[in-house]
């Protein structure tokens, strides 16, 4: 198993630096989150940005840390078909992964692979298909996530930027709730607003919106790693 690079390590800060304002900020996140779905306890979350570069897969990855670090059993999936980023993150192979079973009807096991924090595992993207959105909108795809559920108590999905493709739109549909990140400096308010709207209009459950990169200063509730 290829080794995790220092880079990659030290952007996932709940492991990291467990004590650091940053990995707090995750666990807050992850808390807003679970008062948020009180009425009806979420299984399934979706992660998106507006654009590339805007870090969805570093607070994904650190999101699902701090919730596997609670005792609750997580699923860490890479649905981003287009430019996977979590099997890097964790130093994992990435030669089958979610892909692989969507495509092998008669696959009855998952191709888990081991992140190394108990209670989590991680199913990464596979080989990348050339028909992404027909792939992840398929009754296939809907039959998978109820399996994934079935073996976890949590199952999250990482995406692409929901203005670039419309993946995570149709990604959006299945899910329990999506969270929608944004970089401080980088994302324009169009930018924002244009991404809500889509989410809006496939009546996707839009818990909040992840304000990354910010200087950690007392307006703010949330101070991410500055990677995607």
């Amino acid at each position: 198993m290829p080794e995790n690079s220092s880079d990659n390590r030290e952007a996932l800060v709940a492991l990291s630096h467990p004590r650091s304002p940053i990995a707090e900020a995750y666990r807050q996140l992850r808390t807003n989150i679970q008062f948020s779905t009180l009425d009806k306890p979420l299984r399934t979350l979706l992660v998106t940005s507006t654009s590339p570069e805007e870090g969805k897969s570093t607070t994904l990855a650190n999101l699902a840390i701090t919730i596997a670090q609670t005792g609750s059993t997580v699923i860490l999936a890479d649905c981003d078909l287009r430019r996977p980023t979590i099997h890097e993150l964790f130093g994992v192979r990435n030669g089958t992964g979610l892909t692989s079973v969507l495509i092998d009807t008669s696959a009855e096991e998952f191709p888990f692979q081991d992140s190394s924090v108990p209670n989590l595992r991680l199913l990464p993207s596979g080989p990348l298909p050339p028909n992404p959105a027909e792939l992840l909108g398929s009754r296939r795809m809907t039959e998978l996530i109820d399996r994934l559920k079935a073996q976890a108590d949590f199952v999250l999905f990482d995406s692409p930027p929901i203005i670039a493709v419309t993946d995570a739109a149709v990604l959006a549909t299945k899910m329990d709730g999506v969270l929608l990140v944004i970089k401080a400096g980088k994302t324009k308010h169009e930018s924002a607003k244009r991404a809500k709207d889509l989410l809006d209009k496939v009546n996707a459950n839009l818990l909040g919106v992840v304000l990354n990169n910010a200087r950690y200063e007392a307006e703010y509730q949330h101070y991410y790693a500055d990677r995607d």
